[in-house]
């Protein structure tokens, strides 16, 4: 392969231990993985950051977690990104306290942040303007004449709604800005949602509420939920299907996971980064090493 593939790994907090051993394992055994394929960034939140949106993250996040995280990712050059993308957030949550410091502690010209509402990434900018802003796939842009205009803005990149994920027409008109245009490829949520952007706004108050009850009334629910689930959505894009993406020049994919079972995310990341030759035997050094970092955390537990 001539050129890189970006992807971009759900839970930078919640699954930061699988993240942290998936990109350290792509370090020590390339050959196991597809060419080409790196690490574009980790998206996510930090617990209790009232300017998250997509999905409702609750709890507590101390000066010192939020350090080592940056750290941890950055160090391995990779990215840290915030789902700054609460719909609801308003004048008043623009001085929130959190926020704030977490926007200052990764201010490294390195992270990044996905916007939706406009008054606060206007304040974002203004504020950190060395970070890179992402237009969100929460903005639920579906008419192709906006969608162009969206990436004549200065975003570094533009997230396609994923029930775009195969519209040819759309796909060939994004050919020019390819590399810019990122896209979901393991969506789970119902395809052509018509509630989608009701249930991001409630997501939304939940977290300026910090309250997770009741959950949103959305009819197409799922309890248990795996990745062969994922597989059979419409706008799934399949191992084999990806390398014609690639090939008109989209190189970077996002895949889904907050919030979500840790065992769907790693069958994604597996099928999509492990060659099927490897995949055992990558997800063998997976299970020891998340094995070897818990015995290092007791004994430092431990000592305390």
């Amino acid at each position: 392969m001539d050129r890189n593939v970006y992807w971009h790994l759900p839970g930078f907090c919640y699954l930061k231990k699988y993240n942290l051993a998936l990109i350290d394992l792509m370090q020590e055994y390339r050959s196991c993985f597809y060419e080409g394929y790196r690490v574009g960034s980790c998206y996510g939140t930090f617990p209790g950051a009232i300017w998250n949106g997509g999905r409702t993250v609750l709890g507590f996040s101390s000066k010192n977690d939020i350090e080592r995280t940056f750290k941890e990712y950055n160090s391995r050059k990779v990215p840290v990104r915030f789902t700054w993308t609460n719909p609801l957030i308003g004048e008043k949550e623009l001085n929130d306290t959190l926020c704030n410091l977490i926007m200052r502690l990764g201010d490294n010209g390195m992270n990044q942040a996905l916007v939706n509402a406009p008054v606060l990434e206007e304040y974002l900018r203004k504020n950190y303007p060395s970070y890179k802003f992402i237009s969100s796939t929460t903005k639920r842009i579906l008419d192709p004449a906006v969608l162009q205009k969206e990436l004549e803005k200065d975003y570094f990149m533009v997230v396609l709604d994923y029930d775009l994920n195969h519209d040819e027409a759309v796909l060939s008109s994004l050919e020019g800005v390819a590399e810019r245009v990122e896209i979901l490829v393991d969506e789970i949520c119902f395809p052509n949602c018509p509630k989608r952007l009701e249930h991001y706004r409630d997501e939304g108050a939940k977290q300026l509420e910090f309250e997770i009850a009741p959950p949103f009334p959305c009819s197409n629910r799922q309890q248990s939920k795996s990745f062969e689930d994922c597989k059979k959505r419409p706008a799934f894009i399949s191992k084999t299907e990806l390398q014609s993406y690639i090939d008109r020049g989209f190189v970077n994919f996002k895949l889904v996971g907050r919030g979500l079972p840790p065992a769907l995310v790693l069958d994604s990341y597996f099928y999509y980064l492990v060659k099927e030759d490897s995949r055992d035997f990558i997800k063998g050094r997976m299970q020891k090493k998340l094995e070897e970092e818990a015995a290092k955390a007791a004994k430092k537990s431990a000592r305390r």
